[in-house]
């Protein structure tokens, strides 16, 4: 299926390392003056070198004013839904709306466990990542009454939710095996792909076309669910030497190609992560809108 139902939008992928932060925020800043819609930070925490996704987001909300953030994607089995839906709506008030959650199952299961995570089966795993999208919108309802959840792998005895967001924060959620696709299409508002960095684009527009055939499965209209996808590559002066290597015209075709495919938030990966490279892929951004 191809088509286009929303306006593209740009995002930039910063490496979140505690040695750095400064260039971070710089960078961060940078991508906001030059019209980069999202910055999406990647949530390890068992990486010792990282910064806390969850407190890192609000230092670089509070010294930005536009641009939009996301964890992506938050580290589920570190981060329990309930404490999860609060952060993210405290988030979501104090930035003024600039939050949206990305959310996985959870990579590198033994980093998580050496730091307290429950060991589950993946398919414990995906189980649990569908109760957690439960809880966290019915905690985004509030005010209601107190919240009693007893599921397989969560408990909730009468908490009460609250705040709620200032705005109706989406739930794009991380994956592409055939069960994760499936529990996406059935509940989810977007769908992160691995990204080019981790598929060829054969590969990526195999999945979205399992992704339409699943949300055709699970009742729904395959326009519902966004479509996010880190772009890496490296953004050059000189000819094209590969799939998203290589200069302006060349990146804008390609993604031309993937907005065909209802591809329609494009998070960059650059190889390069410099001042330079977000320039230029500003100015990709700024021909695509063009179209």
């Amino acid at each position: 299926m191809s088509g286009q139902n929303r306006s593209p939008e740009f995002g930039f992928f910063p490496t979140p390392l505690a040695a750095g932060q400064l260039d971070l925020l710089h960078q961060v800043q940078l991508a906001e003056q030059v019209g980069i819609d999202l910055v999406g930070i990647q949530d390890h925490p068992y990486q010792w070198k990282y910064l806390d996704t969850f407190t890192l987001l609000p230092w670089l909300a509070g010294q930005t004013e536009h641009i939009r953030f996301f964890p992506d994607v938050a580290h589920l089995p570190l981060r329990p839904p309930a404490m999860l839906a609060k952060s993210v709506a405290s988030l979501d008030v104090l930035s003024g709306g600039r939050i949206e959650l990305g959310l996985g199952a959870g990579a590198y299961p033994e980093s998580s466990q050496a730091m307290g995570a429950e060991a589950r089966s993946p398919a414990e795993a995906i189980a649990a990542l569908q109760e957690a999208i439960g809880i966290v919108r019915q905690f985004w309802r509030s005010p209601q009454p107190p919240i009693h959840h007893h599921g397989d792998a969560f408990q909730l005895r009468g908490v009460k939710a609250g705040p709620p967001p200032v705005h109706d924060i989406s739930i794009w959620v991380g994956g592409d095996g055939p069960r994760m696709l499936r529990l996406i299409a059935g509940t989810a508002d977007g769908w992160i792909s691995p990204g080019t960095r981790h598929l060829s684009k054969d590969e990526l527009l195999a999945k979205q076309a399992d992704m339409d055939r699943y949300v055709v499965e699970s009742g729904r209209d395959p326009s519902a669910i966004r479509r996010i996808t880190d772009v890496s590559g490296v953004i050059t002066d000189g000819p094209a030497s590969g799939w998203l290597h290589g200069p302006l015209d060349h990146w804008v075709t390609e993604l031309e190609d993937l907005i065909a495919e209802r591809f329609d938030t494009f998070i960059f990966w650059p190889d390069d992560s410099s001042d330079e490279q977000i320039h230029a892929f500003s100015e990709v951004a700024m021909k695509l809108r063009r179209k």
